[in-house]
């Protein structure tokens, strides 16, 4: 499942990102969103969803909610 289709305050574990761009593999990688990471979807909107990575808070927009496997 991916992150559009996650429970709001539920926390999965990042299972894989599907894309190949490496330009975002290296943004999610530096908030800390990666296989194997906890994140929790605190919100979902139109735009996309807000999430819990670690310590920080992230607005992340449709397609890329749709990139972040979870499980």
């Amino acid at each position: 499942m991916n992150l559009r289709l996650a429970e709001e305050g539920k926390e999965y574990i990042v299972k894989r990102i599907e894309t190949d761009d490496e330009d975002l593999n290296s943004f999610l990688f530096s908030l800390g969103c990666y296989s194997g990471e906890p994140i929790t979807v605190i919100s979902h909107r139109k735009s996309g969803c807000v999430v819990a990575i670690k310590d920080g808070r992230y607005s992340l927009d449709s397609l890329l909610a749709e990139a972040i496997i979870v499980e």
